[in-house]
């Protein structure tokens, strides 16, 4: 029997990226990957949410004392949890921290991140409004390997998606959100079929 490709989920918010990464393994397309755990760095998150729904442990880990990044005890703390749990795979899903070298370097080449836009264009934050005040006709979203460099990491799929003259930030969003929900699965399947 194949030995599973254990995958880790960290969000902030509802965890529409996560749901469809959960339903993608309970309908059997993703691959080897099994999802061991979610971690949230918001206590009342709906991410967390998930883990009863999807038989999955969910996990809200104090990220404190900073707002906006992930470092020192609270670091460690994530650390700790994920190598519990035997991550092949960091996957950020709406997780709205800044990655600091000890969490990096402790699973260099297995983190990845979805970003809202075809990077290297609209990186960082807003990418949906960015691309509505650029008047682009196409956006999309992206997944990449995560380094040091916000946004920057090696792109390993992207998903285009048209930008009409009548979206607004709303009707482009849920677009937006359509194609990630398709992308990361299939970019987590592959990966866990890639490394054997």
């Amino acid at each position: 029997m194949e030995t599973s490709f254990n995958v880790v989920l960290l969000g902030s918010g509802r965890g529409s990226n996560a749901e469809a990464v959960l339903a993608a393994q309970r309908a059997g397309r993703l691959g080897r990957a099994r999802v061991a755990g979610i971690l949230c760095d918001q206590p009342g998150a709906r991410i967390l949410e998930l883990g009863p729904r999807f038989g999955v442990p969910a996990v809200y880990l104090d990220p404190a004392p900073f707002k906006t990044k992930l470092e020192g005890a609270a670091e460690q703390r994530y650390i700790a949890q994920i190598r519990e749990w035997q991550a092949d795979l960091v996957v950020l899903a709406g997780f709205m921290r800044v990655l600091k070298t000890a969490f990096l370097e402790a699973f260099a080449g297995r983190i990845i991140n979805l970003h809202p836009s075809l990077l290297p264009a609209f990186p960082g934050l807003d990418a949906i409004g960015q691309a509505l005040a650029a008047r682009v006709p196409v956006t999309g979203c992206t997944v990449h390997e995560v380094t040091a460099q916000v946004d920057a990491g090696r792109i390993l799929r992207q998903a285009k998606v048209a930008v009409a003259p009548t979206d607004t930030a709303e009707s482009l969003a849920a677009k937006v959100h359509a194609a990630e929900h398709e992308l990361l699965p299939s970019v987590i399947a592959e990966l866990s079929l890639r490394r054997r």
